[in-house]
């Protein structure tokens, strides 16, 4: 029980009276305020200066919750592109925009191909290279660019198609016509963002020339391949719907759409993987990625874009027991060669051949481990279209990406890898063994 303390229980202190009052009962003696000037409260209101600093305050405040919460209200007035990167109020995540439109350009882009791929009857053309091109390459492309121009007007395209064998074909024209008219996300809301239904034949054949750009050292350029893998694409094998942004020649954003792949990211990696083209299997997945900010992987949806988890590189620690894919095509890899890298590796088991870029996704999510796309000439200089995406991919899933020499792919040369020869991807915790075997079986060809 607290009891009161009498002088007598006091400590001895000689600064005693400064801490102890003189009566038991503790007394508060006011303290003596600085004698400053009174603040008259209904004056200082009434000041100009004062109704200034409010009225700017309340304004900047409606305008943080506008712009934070509901960025609509201001479109009429704004572009998108500023809506989503004001530097009053920046997002946490860089290129978020880009990264959305690129996600729902390439869903909508697949709904078409994969439409295509079921089809008996492709409308296939030759190009002056002899490489195919079907309706689903001119309608994904035109689907794209459109998706592009309706939020980033001022951006350069570099894509792999054109519409000029289009107007010189009517039959062909109208065909793909009917086919790109119906095309939409199932999410209303989704598919206003990338610009909804073309209105007319001409609109589609505009957007479709729109990826003529030379590409460069500088701007924002972006990449794309409609149908990346057209000839696994006929052979109702692998394919991809790949779109990069390029800026200032580094690659900022990469999205590939990958039909035939499997959703199962621990799916054993085989030639045959996907090829099926069952109707309602489960395959189909969407890769993206932002420098510095990993990649993703989730299912490739004919809506909205659905929730992603992370994905990386497996790690290998035994080199031996690594997988390595390269392309089908003995024209686009020297498969001779990728075979001499494997054996100096200590690699037995045979390569996975896929098409595409599904093989940059393949490895990326651990299903495989090595990309080898080693030049079949001296003279041959890969496309742009063909990786920036998955460059970007792999060395955000925790890969590197260099040519046979060791250096990192360079996109400012325009519209073709000039700078480059090949394709080296692996993980970097084998990436020195894998280019160092790779120097070695060139160097044994020079010697030759």
């Amino acid at each position: 029980m607290l009891r009161e303390q009498s002088r007598d229980d006091r400590p001895d202190c000689s600064l005693q009276s400064d801490i102890w009052p003189s009566d038991p009962v503790l007394e508060l003696q006011p303290m003596k305020r600085p004698n400053y000037p009174q603040a008259n409260l209904f004056n200082l209101c009434r000041s100009r200066d004062f109704c200034s600093i409010a009225l700017s305050s309340i304004v900047v405040l409606i305008l943080a919750l506008s712009l934070s919460g509901c960025p609509r209200i201001l479109s009429p007035l704004v572009t998108p592109r500023y809506l989503f990167t004001s530097s009053l109020f920046p997002r946490k995540m860089s290129y978020q925009q880009e990264l959305l439109v690129a996600q729902l350009a390439v869903q909508r882009a697949a709904i078409l191909t994969q439409k295509v791929f079921y089809e008996k009857t492709k409308g296939t053309l030759s190009k002056d290279d002899f490489s195919p091109v079907t309706k689903g390459d001119f309608g994904a492309q035109a689907l794209i660019i459109q998706a592009i121009r309706a939020n980033f007007p001022q951006d350069e395209v570099v894509g792999e198609e054109d519409a000029d064998s289009l107007r010189e074909n009517d039959a062909l024209r109208s065909e793909m016509w009917n086919l790109v008219k119906d095309i939409k996300l199932t999410d209303a809301e989704s598919d206003k963002v990338i610009g909804g239904p073309f209105k007319n034949e001409t609109e589609m054949l505009d957007a479709l020339d729109g990826g003529k750009s030379p590409g460069g050292p500088k701007g924002r350029i972006w990449a794309l391949d409609p149908i990346d893998g057209t000839k696994g694409f006929l052979r109702g094998g692998q394919y991809a719907v790949c779109l990069g942004l390029i800026e200032d020649g580094d690659v900022k954003v990469g999205v590939i759409g990958c039909p035939n792949l499997p959703l199962d990211d621990s799916a054993p990696l085989s030639a045959e993987i996907g090829q099926s083209g069952a109707a309602g299997t489960e395959t189909g997945v969407l890769f993206s990625a932002v420098k510095g900010q990993g990649a993703t992987s989730r299912p490739l949806s004919d809506g909205a874009v659905r929730e992603g988890k992370a994905i990386s590189m497996r790690p290998v620690t035994d080199i031996t027991k690594a997988c390595f894919c390269e392309g089908v095509e003995a024209g686009h890899s020297a498969q001779d060669d990728n075979a001499e890298v494997a054996r100096r590796l200590g690699i037995n088991s045979p390569s996975v051949r896929l098409d595409s870029q599904a093989k940059y996704c393949s490895i990326a999510r651990g299903a495989g481990d090595i990309y080898l796309r080693l030049p079949v000439r001296a003279d041959y200089e890969e496309k742009i279209w063909d990786h920036a995406a998955g460059d970007l991919i792999v060395r955000e899933a925790g890969g590197e990406v260099t040519d046979i020499t060791g250096n990192r792919l360079d996109f400012t040369k325009g519209r073709k890898l000039s700078a480059n020869r090949g394709v080296v991807a692996a993980p970097k915790s084998i990436f020195e063994q894998v280019i160092n075997a790779v120097r070695a079986v060139y160097a044994a060809k020079a010697s030759i």
